[in-house]
Formats: structure tokens, sequence, C-alpha cells
């Protein structure tokens, strides 16, 4: 098998976690997942990714770290495209609960090319400019795999945008400024979900006023002094 097949394997692999799968291998381990997003008026930005799991107990934790799902090679592999960067991948345990975070910081040219990604193949992402200048922005959260004993109250996602302008509509579970929150567990994502918020980007800002009136008094200043000195 070659690298590239290899790396294919993985980002499916990884892939595969983020749609639950791995919890019904993972004995009923709990799953989290929380992403940050803040966008840029030009459809770039950034994204901040922590997903941990917790382990009921040994057994469990060997499933998954035979697959690999907290491996930083594998997830690098599922999150970067030719449009997307990973700039950082973290993968710890934390004694105190037991529990194995991996937290993803990457970078994008336009969020809809992470569709390109193997990780959000299926989250259509969407940014696009309706009349007016305004933004539509909206992404999907695909059905999750359900039964084998899963505890819906065990699993939830949040996703949270911070918006470069005024939002106009939105259907997001929270509102704080510019930035929004959606929050589901498993049972409220059913058959898959839709985030979205319209807004008017902001202009780039216009310069001051006062900026215009000092050039204008310093222009008038150069001016007297070299009519004065073309008098004398």
């Amino acid at each position: 098998m070659n690298n590239t097949e290899i790396s294919y394997l993985n980002g499916k692999k990884l892939y595969s976690y983020l749609l639950l799968f791995l919890i019904a291998l993972s004995l009923n381990g709990c799953l989290n997942y929380y992403q940050e997003v803040t966008l840029y008026p030009d459809g770039s930005g950034k994204m901040r990714i922590d997903y941990w799991m917790k382990f009921v107990n040994e057994e469990s934790e060997k499933v998954v770290d035979n697959l690999g799902i907290f491996n930083p090679d594998s997830i690098k592999s599922g999150f970067q495209s030719v449009y997307s960067k990973v700039e950082n991948v973290n993968v710890y345990r934390d004694t105190t609960d037991r529990t194995t975070h991996a937290i993803i910081d990457l970078s994008f040219t336009h969020i809809d090319s992470l569709n390109k990604t193997k990780v959000f193949s299926e989250y259509k992402f969407s940014f696009v400019e309706k009349t007016g200048g305004q933004i539509v922005f909206s992404q999907i959260i695909p059905p999750i795999a359900t039964g084998f004993g899963i505890d819906a109250s065990t699993f939830t996602v949040t996703y949270k945008y911070t918006i470069p302008g005024d939002v106009l509509s939105h259907n997001a579970h929270q509102i704080s400024g510019k930035s929004l929150t959606w929050s589901y567990n498993l049972s409220e994502i059913g058959g898959g979900k839709t985030i979205s918020v319209t807004f008017q980007p902001y202009k780039l800002k216009e310069t001051p006023l006062w900026i215009y009136v000092l050039s204008g008094a310093v222009l008038l200043l150069v001016i007297f002094f070299l009519l004065k000195k073309r008098k004398s």
C-alpha cells in the first residue's frame, strides 16, 4: 500500500469518527465536538476544532487507539487540502476525567473550499453573495449513525461563528454580538441539520474627515510659505 492510499484511509477513518460510527466501536464512549470559526468578508477565515472522548474502560480506549483517530498525521490528512492549511494539531489526554482531546487549528482561503477536505466532504459549506451585497452562509450537519445502544445525551456538537458584518437573520440557538452559536445532541440532529446566517458585510473603513481637514491645512501652509518666499 503506497503513501497516498494510507493517507486516504486515515482520512476516511477520521471522517467516520466525526459521523459517530466509532462511538459504536468504542463501546459507548462519550464524544463531544466543538468548532469555532472566524469568517472574513471575502470568505476566508480560520477555524479551531476541539473534539474529545471520554472512555468508560481500557478496552474502549485501546479500540480507538488502534483506529488512529487521535493520530496527528491522520488528523492533518483529513482536514487539509490545497485550499486549507492545518496550522497546528495538539493531541493530549486529561488524566483528571479520562478524556482524550484533539485540537486542530486551520486556515482556509474560502470556506467553500472546506468541501474539498475528506472530513467535511458532506458538510456543504456555502458562502453566497446576494443582491445588495448581503452574504448568505450555511453549513449542513450530516445525519449521524444511530443504534448500537448509543445514549444520545452523551454526544454533543457545538458550532460557533464570528460574522464580519451586521447579522440580518439566523437560526442560531444563541447570539452574542457578532458571534452565533448552535448546539445539538444526537437525537436533535436526526436526519441532519442546516445552520445558516444572512449578514451585511462591513464596508472598508472610510477615511475620517479630520484627515482631509489636516491634509488641506498642511497644503495651505505649504502654499503660503512658497508664496511668501517668492515675494521676498
